[in-house]
C-alpha cells in the first residue's frame, strides 16, 4: 500500500520492486504529475483522489480497497524510495511468525517532534518509531477497528489500536535511504505541529470505537 503525491520520479521503481511481494496498491492522492500513469505501467492497482486529501485519508481509501479485495496482510510503504522494498519480506516474516503488526524502525528521525512522539509510545507500549511509514498489519486488525485513521494520526492510530488490544507487535530496524528531492510532509514548523497534534490525538482519543472492538 503506497500513498503517493507527485512521486513520478520514483513511483515506477518502487512499485516494480514491491510487486514481487503481492498485489501493489498505489493511492494517487491528487497528484498533478504522471504519478498515476507511471504506477499503472509498473503494474500497480491505482486508487485515485481527485484532490489532495492527505496521508491518512489516502491510507483510509487504500485499506478499504485492499480489505474489499480480500487481502490478508497490508504493508504500507513510502513512495519516495527511502524505504527499501526488500524490507517488506522481513515484515511479512514477522506476521507469518505470529505478529499482528510489524513496524519498521528507522536508524534516524528528522524532526524533534518525532522524538517526543517516540518517547511517549516507547514509555507506554515499547514502540520505538511510531511514525515510520513502513508497517505491516493483519487485515483483521483493520477490520476490528473499522478504519485506518479517524483523527489525522499520521499513520499511527491502527498501530496504537493493536497496542491497546495487547496484540503482538514486532519491530524491525532498518536504514533509511537518502531522499533526492524535498520531503512532502511540509516545512519544519508545520510538520512538527502536525506530529504534536497527532500525539495529542493518540493521548486524548483512546478512541471510543476501540473500547468495544476486539480482534
Amino acid at each position: 500500500m503506497i500513498p503517493a503525491l507527485n512521486e513520478a520520479a520514483t513511483i515506477f521503481q518502487v512499485v516494480q520492486a514491491a510487486n514481487g511481494y503481492g498485489t501493489c496498491f498505489v493511492v494517487n492522492d491528487g497528484s498533478t504529475d504522471d504519478t498515476a500513469e507511471r504506477a499503472t505501467v509498473a503494474g500497480a492497482v491505482v486508487v485515485s483522489h481527485a484532490v489532495n486529501r492527505g496521508y491518512d485519508a489516502a491510507l483510509n481509501s487504500g485499506f478499504r480497497r485492499a480489505s474489499d479485495c480480500g487481502c490478508d496482510v497490508i504493508v504500507t510503504l513510502d513512495a519516495d524510495g527511502q524505504h527499501d522494498p526488500q524490507r517488506v519480506q522481513q515484515l511479512l516474516d514477522a506476521i507469518q511468525a505470529g505478529a499482528f503488526v510489524a513496524l519498521g524502525v528507522r536508524h534516524q528521525r528528522a524532526r524533534w517532534a518525532e522524538h517526543v512522539f517516540s518517547w511517549f509510545t516507547r514509555w507506554r507500549w515499547g514502540i520505538v518509531d511510531p511514525l515510520c511509514g513502513l508497517k505491516a498489519y493483519r487485515t483483521e486488525v483493520y477490520r476490528a477497528l473499522g478504519h485506518f485513521d479517524a483523527y489525522q494520526s499520521i499513520g499511527t492510530e491502527l498501530m496504537l489500536f493493536a497496542a491497546r488490544q495487547h496484540l503482538l507487535i514486532r519491530q524491525i530496524p532498518f536504514t533509511v535511504r537518502e531522499r533526492l528531492d524535498q520531503p512532502r510532509f511540509g516545512r519544519r514548523v508545520s510538520a512538527n505541529w502536525r506530529i504534536l497534534r497527532a500525539l495529542l490525538g493518540a493521548v486524548w482519543h483512546g478512541h471510543p470505537s476501540e473500547r468495544n472492538a476486539t480482534c
